[in-house]
């Protein structure tokens, strides 16, 4: 059964072209990460969108996911985007599963665009369509 973290809006960074929130935990109500559309371009229906869940303790209960699902059935279907997209680093393999099993696909990178830990990595650039996402079958099983 589908049951929604809170996400609250962050009023202190809200712009014309950005919405970000806040993700709570349930129990507690303390912040464990951060959301948001960021370089929203209306005319054109699509924005990028980010997430971080800082706490190390919160990753690998589904907790992103669920906050990255509200974020995109907002940005779907409240603000009708037509596309909305990320960059990613090539070495977070967590979060580019995840963005896999949400729909996304890559759609380019930057060759060794950052240098961490001894080593350069690419950026990923990842894209996913409103008709693809409300298409996937996990789409009609959270709407019922």
């Amino acid at each position: 059964m589908y049951s929604p973290i809170p996400i609250r809006r962050s009023s202190s960074t809200e712009a014309d072209n950005a919405k970000s929130y806040v993700i709570e935990e349930k129990d507690s109500d303390q912040p464990i990460g951060i959301t948001a559309l960021t370089n929203i371009d209306v005319e054109n229906r699509n924005a990028e969108c980010i997430i971080d869940l800082g706490d190390k303790n919160t990753w690998g209960k589904g907790l992103g996911r669920e906050a990255f699902q509200l974020l995109l059935d907002y940005a779907f279907l409240e603000m009708n985007l037509h596309k909305v997209y990320l960059r990613v680093f090539s070495f977070n393999e967590r979060a580019i599963r995840l963005y896999q099993k949400l729909g996304f696909q890559t759609e380019g990178e930057l060759k060794e665009q950052i240098y961490r830990n001894g080593s350069w990595h690419h950026v990923l650039y990842m894209g996913l369509l409103k008709r693809d996402y409300v298409d996937r079958p996990s789409w009609s099983v959270r709407c019922n």
